[in-house]
């Protein structure tokens, strides 16, 4: 990283802001090398995550802000703090304690909410997870799943009135309370609500282009046939599966 940043045309132009989309896509190659189970695919895309954090170390080097030993010393330091169970006296039964005891800990070092850890710039699906992880640690949740299935289905049925009412921006915030419940549903469940919406989304992808495939083949485009007919391809092709 040294010589690319001092003698790469490209590589001595990034600054920290240039480089935080390439970042981010990095990461996302990462997770759908995870979620194929790519081992070899997640080995590279580690070494390109991990060239980010080098890259971001030497700029903050140049700026005299901090180099990347300080980098590796202070998460060190702060999985050390966070650990009292192994590092100190503090005892634990299983991993909610151990959540718990992080929470109350990031508490203690000067976080106004237990909330506040959750990045704002999480997609939407991931957030709702994350502050329903969080909210956890202090109580504040359900005590059985069957609990959370009667607020979706109570929350459906406001999405419904709203729906009868023909108001737009409450049709919205409804329908927002539902996608919420349903992650709430699947963390009772045990899912991974992004991965399983993933799955679903990789199957409808290899359904409909095996679709496409099918009825291509007669030499006329998608559009040329009628929904029952796209159908019926479609049922075809998951009977293949």
């Amino acid at each position: 990283m040294n010589e690319l940043r001092e003698n790469c045309p490209w590589d001595k132009k990034q600054t920290i802001q240039t480089l935080r989309q390439l970042t981010i896509e990095e990461t996302y190659e990462l997770v759908d090398a995870i979620s194929e189970d790519h081992w070899d695919g997640v080995k590279e895309e580690l070494g390109d995550l991990l060239l980010h954090i080098v890259f971001y170390a030497r700029i903050a080097s140049e700026q005299n802000q901090f180099s990347i030993g300080e980098v590796i010393e202070g998460v060190c330091n702060k999985l050390v703090h966070r650990h009292p169970h192994i590092y100190s006296t503090v005892q634990v039964n299983d991993e909610e304690d151990v959540k718990r005891n992080w929470e109350n800990l990031k508490l203690k070092e000067g976080k106004k909410s237990i909330l506040s850890g959750v990045p704002q710039s999480l997609p939407a699906m991931v957030k709702s997870l994350r502050l329903q992880e969080k909210s956890k640690q202090v109580g504040f949740e359900w005590e059985v799943k069957e609990q959370v299935r009667e607020k979706l289905d109570e929350e459906l049925g406001e999405l419904q009135e709203a729906i009868s009412l023909g108001d737009a921006d409450k049709i919205e915030d409804e329908f927002g309370d539902v996608l919420f419940s349903l992650v709430n549903y699947a963390r009772f469940l045990q899912v991974d609500p992004e991965h399983a919406l993933e799955r679903t989304n990789k199957k409808f992808i290899r359904r409909f282009q095996a679709m496409e495939e099918v009825l291509n083949a007669n030499g006329k485009s998608l559009s040329d046939y009628s929904l029952a007919e796209m159908d019926a391809a479609w049922n075809e092709s998951k009977r293949h599966e």
